[in-house]
């Protein structure tokens, strides 16, 4: 009893000291660090109640300095146990914790292997095991030695040693299950919330993530799945803004084609990403004239878009003035130029413009694809080229149009940009001009939407698997 007294005095010295070391070393630490600086904190403590137990012996009670190194050695087992186990349970309160808050916990700074940590529990477990066990042995065999002089019977005593064997190894035994025990809920708690969330991630529900809070492999698969789900919410986001800026580039393309008497007109737009950077409009002229513009800015995707919106917001603003190609085109290549300068970009353009009642084509070609003409009466074809670099390049730059008088009916023109001709197949053969002008002559009496389909079809024949590498945009213009 009296010894009970001195170990209950040293534990409730230990506990009463607890919560102000907690607050004070555990609590200040990052969340990651906690389980790590709770176990020292409640190993010191076990060990300072056991110097305690062993000083109050002395002092009090006058044992012996090596009943007082054993009774030592039992709290410094104890104590390893029970950190431990306090050590895991911060953990938990951690974890349950950021998952009930939906707590974002940064990852930690250095990995404390999941491997090393196992080796270092299992080596301090049977380091402590041995020695209780050899200090017990060695005070037995000590005491079985000197029996003969207490006039116990030797049957007797070593049925005493063996029910001490049994209590040491059974209260061993409960220690290392409830650790076991204690790791196993923690464990259980980590794959659970890994696999709620990855379960989650795999519906597209992005709204939760993993809290780290361990600093070994778990810590880092959490941070792991972590930085994925965070890529993933940005792609999401970034997959919605595209369909917002393919849905705005659609709406700036025309929806119909002029309904003129004397002119059948077809035209669209393929891009290769979500948006691109080529352009087709139809542009009402003063005096009934009509004109048709084909622009194709550097490159594809979201920087070719912006870039081609500002050119047609240009053109569009131009033609309230228009007094002729060459002098639209000079006002919106000076107005590209600052923009085109700086980013390294630019727009290759063909401008036409069709005045029917004098049967007059004009045309302005600024570095694009001259347009192809295609007379069925003659059974001929005329490239409709000129001289011009592309808008953006040189500020000044004064560009040259050309003019055609009459035509006979029937006639058909190609504008388009180079990802027609350019496009590829397994092979690595162009597409090419040539069949494009006979893709023309074979469909010439067509009306100008069937024509646009055959073309179409007779591309994606011809790449097969290949994918499309570049923006493809047509016009096609039937002459009566």
């Amino acid at each position: 009893m009296k010894l009970g007294v001195v170990v209950l005095f040293s534990f409730l010295l230990a506990i009463s000291l607890r919560p102000p070391l907690q607050n004070r070393l555990v609590l200040t630490v990052s969340e990651p660090h906690q389980p790590r600086q709770q176990f020292f904190c409640d190993f010191a403590l076990c060990i300072f109640a056991g110097l305690i137990t062993a000083a109050g012996n002395r002092i009090f009670f006058c044992i012996q300095l090596d009943s007082g190194v054993m009774l030592e050695v039992g709290y410094i087992a104890f104590g390893f146990f029970i950190s431990l186990d306090t050590a895991l349970a911060r953990e938990r309160d951690i974890i349950t914790d950021a998952i009930a808050r939906k707590k974002e916990i940064p990852p930690p700074g250095k990995l404390y292997s999941m491997t090393r940590r196992f080796l270092l529990v299992a080596l301090g477990t049977a380091f402590l095991v041995i020695i209780i066990l050899g200090l017990v042995f060695s005070r037995d065999m000590a005491w079985l030695s000197n029996i003969h002089k207490t006039g116990i019977s030797s049957s007797r005593a070593m049925w005493t040693v063996m029910n001490e064997m049994i209590f040491i190894m059974g209260i061993l035994l409960i220690l290392v299950v409830n650790l076991i025990l204690s790791f196993s809920k923690n464990l259980k708690m980590l794959f659970d919330t890994e696999t709620d969330v990855l379960e989650k991630v795999s519906r597209g529900d992005l709204s939760q993530t993993v809290p780290v809070a361990t600093n070994d492999e778990f810590g880092l698969i959490a941070d792991y799945t972590n930085g994925m789900i965070q890529g993933l919410r940005h792609r999401f986001r970034l997959i919605s803004a595209l369909r917002m800026a393919e849905e705005v580039q659609r709406s700036l393309l025309p929806r119909s084609a002029p309904a003129l008497p004397e002119l059948d007109i077809a035209g669209s737009s393929i891009y290769c990403d979500e948006v691109g950077g080529d352009y087709y409009d139809y542009l009402e002229l003063p005096e009934n004239r009509l004109g048709i513009v084909v622009t194709d800015a550097a490159g594809h995707g979201v920087g070719s878009a912006l870039h081609m919106t500002t050119a047609r917001a240009f053109l569009r603003s131009g033609i309230a003035s228009y007094r002729g190609p060459a002098e639209l085109l000079h006002r919106v290549n000076r107005h590209l130029y600052p923009d085109s300068y700086e980013t390294g970009r630019f727009i290759t353009l063909f401008f036409l413009e069709i005045d029917t009642e004098n049967r007059v084509l004009r045309w302005l070609r600024a570095g694009n694809d001259p347009a192809i003409l295609y007379d069925p009466l003659e059974d001929s074809f005329t490239e409709l080229e000129g001289k011009g670099i592309s808008l953006g390049v040189q500020a000044e730059y004064h560009f040259q149009e050309r003019e055609r008088r009459g035509w006979n009916p029937g006639t058909v023109i190609l504008i388009s940009t180079d990802g027609m001709r350019e496009s590829r197949n397994e092979k690595d053969e162009m597409f090419g001009r040539e069949r494009i002008r006979e893709i023309l002559r074979k469909h010439a009496a067509e009306s100008a939407e069937n024509i646009e389909r055959q073309l179409i079809a007779s591309l994606r024949h011809f790449q097969g698997t290949v994918s499309q590498e570049d923006d493809i945009t047509q016009v096609i213009v039937r002459l009566q």
